[in-house]
């Protein structure tokens, strides 16, 4: 418990603050000058910053300073100053068709860059800041395209959306075979398995595939859209089902569920949301990502 009486030090000659610890006492030492010097000058440069720069909150608005400036015009000011930097080659690739883009390596290392950034800023979150995608988002770097993989193509993709608002989206939805009672659970277990088999995925311990009711299954309900060989039509959305690559997995339990449940991802028109420029440039940004045809 602490005693509350002032001394003086008799090692230092400094008094104390009347505080013991434990026989410890504590020397009441002034604070460094260059400290309180400094600790009055923070106190001066805010109240300085108050008055100078919006600081106070109020009822429905704030203090807006008697410099008047916000961090919102200054942006603006540097998106000013950045498309006067772009003004020349912006032009150049607003006036340009996608293969010019392509063929002029001045622009096209230009529309990457531009499309880099766009990307990162409305794409990333879906497919990933590498664009490897995830389960349901597309891996854009390799060359599986449900919907074609040209720059006309991809263009159209970003423009319109895929199961969209946008009056000219793609369309076309994957079934729910099982919950709209289209087929029985053994025909969906059979033609699952054939469909795995298109990709030559290796079949789960125990389990015995019956391939020939599978492909009866997969002629008579999937073959309409995916193709008699599996390899799918781009002006439907279905996926090739034949190179290994699943967008909702390649698990015998994902497959399954995807034939029983369906699929019907969207993808928003990012025609309305960014300028015709823009949308040039990251269409030739995923183009050149490595699967683009």
């Amino acid at each position: 418990m602490a005693e509350h009486h002032t001394n003086v030090d008799a090692v230092t000659g400094v008094s104390t603050t009347g505080h013991e610890w434990d026989g410890i006492r504590e020397l009441n030492n002034p604070l460094p000058r260059w400290w309180l010097w400094t600790f009055y000058a923070c106190i001066v440069w805010a109240v300085l910053y108050w008055i100078a720069y919006p600081a106070w909150p109020l009822v429905s608005n704030y203090t807006s300073g008697v410099l008047g400036w916000t961090s919102r015009d200054a942006v603006q000011v540097q998106l000013a100053d950045l498309r006067t930097q772009r003004g020349a080659f912006a032009q150049k690739l607003q006036d340009a068709s996608l293969e010019q883009i392509e063929a002029s390596p001045e622009l096209l290392a230009f529309a990457r860059a531009q499309g880099r950034a766009a990307f990162g800023d409305n794409c990333a979150p879906c497919h990933g800041t590498g664009a490897a995608g995830s389960i349901g988002y597309p891996n854009l770097n390799d060359d599986d395209w449900m919907w074609g993989g040209s720059l006309e193509q991809v263009q159209q993709t970003i423009l319109h959306g895929i199961r969209s608002t946008d009056a000219d989206a793609h369309l076309g939805d994957m079934p729910a075979f099982g919950r709209d009672a289209m087929l029985a659970r053994p025909e969906i277990v059979a033609v699952a398995d054939y469909a795995r088999s298109l990709s030559a995925l290796p079949v789960p311990a125990g389990v015995t595939p019956d391939l020939a009711k599978g492909r009866q299954v997969f002629a008579a309900n999937c073959a309409a859209c995916h193709g008699a060989d599996g390899k799918g039509n781009v002006e439907l959305g279905a996926p090739n089902l034949t190179d290994g690559i699943w967008l909702y997995g390649s698990s015998r339990d994902s497959v399954i569920a995807t034939i029983a449940n369906g699929r019907a991802g969207m993808m928003p028109a990012w025609g309305g949301r960014l300028d015709p420029t823009t949308i040039k440039a990251l269409t030739v940004y995923v183009h050149a990502l490595g699967g683009g045809r």
